[in-house]
């Protein structure tokens, strides 16, 4: 018993770290009496620190915002590539000098897109240092905003057209151009010489202006004469470019068929070499009426033959002072390459067409033959317009 109690009071009496140092009696309640615990360490001063701690802030700050912009990022991806709210096809026009802001809020007053900030953010992101471009384009129902982007950045908008046929005189081409409802803007209030106006058909856009129509024919034609000149034939009796213009212009006004241009051209440079008068009826008429031209119920008199104007080649020698119209390139080739014929005369066959003569007393009876072929025509006329009042009247 005492060596068991000895060496619990050993036992109890060891230092607290447990050192085999010199033993401490301790009574029983003390020895279960729990040690204490070592308290933690102490915060160093720099981990307390402001910095550290502002530090800290800032590299939240900086997580949260990037998540928040990855979020807005995605989001606004999504919606600039999905399908758009457009349900049917529809038209929308971008004026010249509109910015991306003012494109973005256009397409959204419309419904073309769901939301012009993100076409406008996201647009500037792909364009760099591209531009919109103006113009009337047609938006696709469904359309994404990307799509529509692409659409407006290629400049693809719609074409609008306006033909202007072979033959018509400088003021019925600027009658057309004013009368045209898509192109804008005043004309010019000089007009361009006779004869000097590409008959064509030009394309446009939504806006373009009258003038740049002007300009563009003006351009087209000196180009297409100067080319067709360079080739000529080099016997021919003209000797300027105006005077070939004015020949190709009386040319273009006698037949609107092509197979006979050079042949019509041959009768006329027949003529002219020889001294001889072209007596051509829509010289005449130009003569009475100038560029407005001759109204379709109007017929031409024989008072109209003998009326003296500097245009009427029944009285006048050689060309007329101007053209009489805007020849196309077909009467201007015939007219640089002509046929070669002994042709002096010709007259209408009633078809269409023309028949042909070398001398005076052939082209008479080709004169006789339509004169009766007119007549004919004119009787049929009034049988069937008799025949409708007839009809008319016994219902």
């Amino acid at each position: 018993m005492s060596d068991s109690n000895d060496n619990s009071a050993a036992q109890f009496g060891r230092n607290e770290a447990g050192s085999n140092g010199p033993i401490i009696p301790k009574s029983a309640n003390e020895a279960l009496r729990p040690e204490k615990v070592p308290q933690p360490p102490k915060r160093s001063r720099k981990a307390r620190s402001q910095l550290v701690i502002f530090l800290n802030f800032v590299m939240t700050v900086i997580v949260f915002v990037a998540l928040a912009a990855a979020g807005a990022v995605y989001y606004a991806m999504h919606e600039y590539e999905k399908p758009g709210p457009l349900e049917a096809n529809k038209n929308f026009i971008v004026r010249s000098g509109a910015g991306i802001s003012e494109i973005a809020a256009g397409l959204e007053r419309n419904e073309i897109i769901t939301d012009s900030r993100v076409f406008r953010f996201v647009s500037e992101a792909y364009l760099d240092d591209e531009t919109l471009k103006a113009g009337e384009y047609e938006i696709k129902a469904r359309s994404s905003m990307q799509e529509i982007m692409q659409l407006l950045k290629s400049g693809k908008s719609i074409l609008y057209s306006v033909s202007l046929p072979e033959g018509l005189t400088v003021k019925q081409m600027f009658r057309k151009l004013a009368d045209d409802p898509v192109l804008v803007g005043d004309l010019p209030t000089e007009l361009p010489p006779e004869g000097f106006l590409r008959p064509d058909t030009y394309k446009f856009t939504r806006g373009t202006k009258r003038a740049e129509i002007v300009q563009q024919m003006i351009a087209a034609q000196k180009a297409l004469v100067e080319q067709i000149w360079e080739k000529r034939d080099p016997d021919l009796p003209v000797s300027t470019i105006d005077e070939f213009v004015t020949l190709a212009s009386i040319v273009e006004k006698e037949t609107g068929r092509a197979d006979e241009r050079p042949r019509v051209a041959s009768v006329f440079i027949n003529r002219l070499e020889k001294g001889m008068r072209l007596q051509s009826d829509p010289t005449i008429i130009y003569g009475i009426f100038g560029g407005e031209g001759k109204p379709a119920d109007r017929a031409i008199l024989k008072s109209d033959l003998d009326k003296m104007t500097p245009y009427n080649t029944y009285l006048i020698k050689g060309l007329p002072p101007t053209p009489i119209a805007n020849p196309g390139r077909a009467a201007l080739e015939a007219v640089a390459n002509p046929s070669r014929t002994p042709e002096l005369y010709f007259v209408a066959d009633g078809t269409g067409g023309h028949v042909f003569a070398e001398s005076l007393e052939e082209h008479n009876a080709n004169v006789r033959r339509w004169r009766k072929l007119e007549a004919e025509k004119a009787a049929e006329a009034a049988k069937a317009a008799q025949d409708a009042v007839t009809q008319t009247g016994s219902q």
